[in-house]
């Protein structure tokens, strides 16, 4: 049976269930919201003479529970017009609509009870055939299916997706006693190509696979901690991107998350995971138990580990909790010597070898943290799964890691992580000592572009499934290499396409990388049919390295800095007009340069989680990579006869003043940085690379023709620029902006107007580069300027001088 989701039911409206919703509704899909009927009328609805039975009261907790999620940051939505596709109702008046669904999805309150009687409702109305699952995080499978009808069990598993649901890509699929293979291979692939998921089937043990290591991970942190005598500050410096995770690491993250879930789970765990080796590090410490007395729960409370706050000057400032003493003090900073050895290492994975010989607290630390992980993850094989990859991806997917407890154990290596198990006391599976004694030293590798695993019941290296829909950059780096130099590599990605992969810090446009860049389309010119310029890093790239300007600026070395504009002018221009196709694949952070070079190539194949804007404002300066022309152009080209074209102008004029930045590829539409009919989007990052290299390929053999420069860009001259020197004139005087800013801005509509030409007039390409970076230079002669460059790199933060 070939299975088609067009439809969804979503039953509970909190905040997983919104969020799933949303996410739903982000992929195309037409949602159905449903929760329960209010049991007593609120205030506003006594006041206006409402009752229990008009519709507006009846559908009030749902409709408002939406809202809210929609207004949240970050939003679960890619694009405020996506919510239309979500449709609401409640579970008496509108529970016969899930006939006509394709998946109902459960989502009520964490109890058997409510969710047994909420499925014997369901099966009333449910068409056979129809998928049924629950996002439960913990209730077993098995006990909510019991007394369904047979269809019902066959079609019905757990899904559990990770809150928030856009964000975090962890979809847990658990099969109950009855479950049909075809429906979790169905759910598996649907996962993973539609909702953009790393899709994980677990067993049905309680917390399943992420939550299960990821909740260990942290408790077992709040002992380490205790032990060492640490604070919650030199926790979250060792826990965040230092390590490959989330900037709010371990404590911050427990406040956004709620200390109350990390205690619901911790509970459940220790409850029911009798036969746990370790199960006593899910008993609460007491600090745990006072904050949950206090109700410091994190953000939801207002306050948890941290706690926002004013001090006597009347400066805002974050406190942080002593758990000694269990009151707020400063912030105290956290330095270790082991962390100044890894400065130059900017590959994470080769920095866990490096912290764990650390002679000091750090080192300590990370061999007593690594050891707890290392030792508890082999043991839960094959108790919560029997592959060991799988718990890398659901630890990576579901918590935002970037390395899982088996990849950081061949990062450190594998003699080490034993000792390191060893040294607390503990001990590892039988399996890794089996797997040791056959002289396997690793639980990866890497054969032929392809990623394989130790597979336990073989005893042997096995491939890791799911891996034909994926190009991995790390698999294929150095045997498919063309060309490399400090700022990029260039691979061979096979079918006669290149891609040309950044390699500096935060992915930095500066002159290794525009050198590596023309390389790449020397070498497709000559030996290729096309060109990608992608990435696998966190950001496509967060622009040009205003270090390397800010040093040319104070040394008055124009000449120099207008060479190096031009050059990467030039650059971005071969990439709209080479011989080959040219595919840009933006993900993340694509800002500034980043953002220009995306907008130069033939096509836009971006993740949906892409943050694309152009910002060079906040440093003082204009975009002089061609971003101020290629705006120019744009606007040009959407002029229709009729239209008031300087309002058209100005809306692209706004993009560039305002530094506006897309919260998703969809709204990159909206900000005309992508263009619609020409880019694509895909959900799931993972198939960015391949999906970019299918369109590439798929150009060159439609007979890709390189196209001519352009010289018919209309401009409006002082008619527009008249307009925009009032507009910033007026501006100031009410002090929306600053002097400096109108300086910034009055370049920029010199530049988008075409300068001071007298009457509307068609000009080229090049002449709009001329002036882009006549501007651009003169911007970085002003004090102001450099003032604000130095301050974003001192503090990465805009000045407003």
């Amino acid at each position: 049976m070939k299975r088609h989701i067009n439809k969804v039911a979503v039953i509970g409206s909190g905040i997983m269930g919104s969020g799933i919703a949303c996410h739903f509704a982000n992929i195309g899909v037409e949602v159905l919201l449903l929760d329960i009927v209010p049991r007593e009328l609120n205030d506003k609805e006594k006041a206006k003479g409402l009752s229990l039975n008009d519709k507006v009261v009846r559908n009030r907790l749902v409709n408002e529970a939406l809202t809210k999620a929609l207004r949240s940051k970050p939003s679960p939505i890619y694009h405020k017009n996506f919510a239309k596709r979500i449709s609401t109702g409640n579970l008496e008046d509108d529970i016969a609509k899930v006939k006509n669904v394709d998946w109902i999805i459960e989502v009520v309150v964490e109890r058997l009870d409510i969710k047994k009687q909420v499925f014997e409702n369901l099966e009333k109305h449910r068409t056979p055939g129809t998928l049924i699952t629950s996002n439960t995080s913990g209730i077993p499978i098995k006990f909510m299916s019991e007394g369904r009808s047979d269809d019902f069990q066959k079609h019905f598993c757990g899904t559990h997706f990770f809150n928030p649901a856009r964000y975090l890509k962890l979809f847990e699929i658990i099969p109950g006693p009855k479950t049909d293979q075809s429906v979790l291979d169905f759910l598996n692939g649907y996962g993973e190509q539609y909702l953009g998921k790393t899709s994980v089937v677990a067993k049905d043990t309680p917390a399943f696979i992420g939550n299960r290591i990821g909740t260990f991970g942290i408790f077992s942190l709040f002992h380490a901690m205790k032990e060492l005598g640490m604070t919650i500050e030199e926790v979250d410096k060792l826990t965040g991107p230092l390590i490959g995770r989330p900037k709010s690491a371990t404590f911050r993250t427990v406040d956004v998350v709620g200390l109350d879930t990390l205690v619901h789970v911790g509970n459940g765990l220790y409850e029911n995971c009798k036969d746990d080796e370790r199960r006593d590090v899910f008993k609460m410490p007491e600090f745990i138990n006072t904050m949950m007395e206090n109700k410091w729960l994190g953000s939801k409370t207002g306050q948890g580990f941290y706690k926002k706050s004013v001090n006597a000057e009347g400066k805002k400032e974050i406190l942080s909790l002593d758990l000694d003493t269990l009151e707020y003090r400063s912030k105290k900073s956290a330095k270790f010597a082991t962390l100044e050895l890894t400065k130059s290492i900017d590959n994470v994975a080769d920095r866990f070898s490096v912290l764990s010989d650390g002679k000091d607290k750090a080192g300590e630390f990370f061999r007593k943290s690594f050891g707890a992980l290392f030792s508890y993850a082999s043991l839960r094989i094959p108790e919560i799964t029997d592959e060991l990859f799988k718990i890398d991806d659901a630890t990576c997917a579901g918590f935002g890691w970037e390395h899982g407890p088996f990849q950081i154990w061949d990062a450190v290596g594998l003699d080490k992580g034993i000792e390191f198990v060893e040294a607390e006391g503990l001990k590892v599976a039988d399996w890794v000592m089996d797997m040791k004694a056959a002289g396997i030293e690793s639980f990866y590798t890497v054969k032929d572009g392809a990623s394989y695993y130790y597979d336990i019941p073989s005893k042997k290296m096995e491939k890791i499934p799911g891996q034909d829909s994926f190009i991995i950059l790390d698999n294929i780096r150095k045997s498919n290499e063309v060309f490399k130099n400090a700022g990029v590599v260039v691979e061979d990605l096979g079918d006669g396409i290149l891609n040309v992969e950044f390699q500096s810090k935060m992915n930095t446009i500066g002159a290794d990388v525009i050198t590596g860049l023309n390389k790449a389309i020397d070498i497709a010119e000559k030996d290729f049919q096309g060109l990608v310029v992608g990435n696998q890093a966190a950001n496509f790239s967060v622009g040009a390295n205003i270090g390397m300007i800010f040093m040319m600026a104070v040394e008055q070395e124009y000449d120099e800095l207008n060479m190096a504009i031009k050059m990467f002018q030039d650059t971005v221009m071969r990439l709209r007009y080479s011989s080959i196709p040219t595919v840009a694949a933006p993900h993340g952070m694509s800002l500034g340069g980043g953002c220009e070079i995306t907008m130069h190539a033939d096509k836009v194949v971006a993740a949906a989680e892409s943050y694309i804007g152009l910002v060079e404002f906040g440093v003082g300066v204009i975009p002089g990579g061609g971003g101020s022309k290629e705006m120019a152009m744009r606007a040009s080209d959407s002029f229709r006869p009729g239209d008031v074209e300087l309002n058209i102008l100005q809306e692209y004029f706004l993009t560039i003043g305002m530094a506006k930045v897309s919260t998703s590829a969809y709204e990159a539409f909206d900000l005309g940085i992508l263009q619609k009919g020409k880019d694509v989007i895909v959900v799931n990052k993972d198939r960015q690379i391949a999906t970019a290299k299918a369109y590439a390929k798929l150009m060159a053999e439609q007979g890709y023709t390189q196209p001519p420069a352009r010289r018919d860009v209309k401009v409006l001259g002082k008619q527009a620029l008249g307009m925009f020197l009032v507009g910033t004139d007026s501006m100031e005087a009410s002090n929306y902006i600053s002097e400096h800013d109108k300086k910034i801005a009055n370049k920029l509509a010199y530049v988008m107007a075409g300068g001071d030409l007298s009457e509307p007039s068609y000009v080229s390409e090049q002449y709009l580069l001329d002036i882009e970076r006549e501007a651009f230079l003169s911007l970085c002669g002003e004090r102001k300027t450099l003032e604000r460059i130095e301050h974003m790199l001192k503090t990465g933060k805009p000045l407003r001088n």
